[in-house]
């Protein structure tokens, strides 16, 4: 889904300056190693930037920093999150203090989960072996 102008603009700047939780954990999930997911940072969909996504997941990670912790904002979050499964997107929330203690053990969590999520969209749209079955009429 194309994001509005707009938004690919507010993208773009957030690229340049990320929170040091995310820009530690960017540093973890940028590694592209055999068989782990990739990822995008600040990535525009619809009217709103993820802080990362997997798109081959469709994995969306969230790092919520302490403004996320007031009801305007928490209010916020929650129709981002049901907008992004209306699109079939998963939504991982972490707290930033959590990066900020392990940025690896963070990272991990969220390759596995992309990983999960990935193995289990390919199972449901694996193809039937062999032809089907002839009809009967």
């Amino acid at each position: 889904m194309r994001a509005p102008p707009r938004t690919i603009a507010n993208a773009r700047a957030l690229r340049r300056r990320l929170s040091p939780p995310e820009a530690g954990l960017w540093t973890r999930l940028r590694i592209r190693a055999p068989g782990m997911p990739a990822f995008r940072r600040q990535h525009p969909i619809g009217p709103y930037v993820l802080d990362f996504y997997c798109a081959k997941a469709k994995l969306a990670v969230e790092i919520d920093g302490m403004s996320h912790d007031t009801a305007d904002r928490s209010e916020r979050d929650a129709r981002k999150d049901a907008w992004l499964r209306e699109q079939g997107i998963a939504v991982m929330r972490i707290a930033a203090g959590e990066v900020s203690r392990s940025a690896d053990d963070a990272a991990d969590a969220i390759a596995r989960m992309a990983i999960e999520l990935t193995r289990a969209a390919h199972s449901l749209h694996r193809p039937l072996a062999g032809p089907p079955p002839p009809l009967r009429g």
